[in-house]
């Protein structure tokens, strides 16, 4: 499927609405545009994490599927549910949740176990794939709370594959820091 965008601006979005994937009006506000705007923004911190990170081929190879994954997601997200839409709509299936296991499963098996919680930190690859981390947990939320918002609507594996997302960029990071290994929380260790 080709999508051809011909103008980037056209003014229709500057009293505050805008338009779904089935052509439906809906307020920037609204929890589905929300929802879609914070996947958009994790796919930006991963195209951070990309240019900055210095990180190694494999994981670059891995970040660049999961951002054209999270056009689906997005893609998903912006159309409702609909019984026979006419135009069917891109949607997220469990393969999506099942690969993003796969990897979760592949590089946490190389990692040593843990033994504490880790900071956010260390390389800069890490560093950033932290900050993915965190956004894609924001845009779960954000989807689980359009799943409340309207449940008939809306389904669950979006939500699902982003929670998915956070864990394997939590693998990702600590992989990241490679020889130099985790920054570990040390409970109360600035108390005194």
């Amino acid at each position: 499927m080709a999508v051809h965008l011909t103008r980037i601006y056209t003014r229709t979005g500057d009293a505050g609405s805008t338009r779904l994937g089935n052509n439906e009006v809906a307020a920037k506000t609204d929890p589905r545009i929300v929802a879609y705007a914070d996947v958009d923004e994790c796919n930006a911190a991963l195209g951070v994490a990309l240019a900055l990170g210095a990180l190694a081929p494999d994981i670059r190879s891995v970040l660049t599927a999961i951002q054209n994954d999270l056009f689906d997601v997005g893609a998903d997200l912006c159309n409702p549910l609909a019984d026979d839409p006419p135009y069917p709509p891109l949607r997220i299936t469990e393969t999506y949740v099942t690969r993003l296991e796969g990897w979760c499963d592949e590089y946490n098996e190389q990692l040593p176990a843990l033994d504490s919680f880790v900071l956010p930190g260390g390389t800069p690859g890490a560093s950033l794939l932290h900050v993915a981390r965190t956004v894609a947990r924001r845009a779960e939320r954000s989807a689980w709370a359009l799943i409340e918002e309207d449940p008939d609507r809306t389904g669950p594996l979006p939500a699902k594959y982003l929670n998915r997302l956070s864990d394997l960029l939590f693998i990702l990071a600590r992989t990241a820091n490679g020889p130099a290994g985790d920054v570990k929380w040390v409970p109360g260790g600035q108390a005194g």
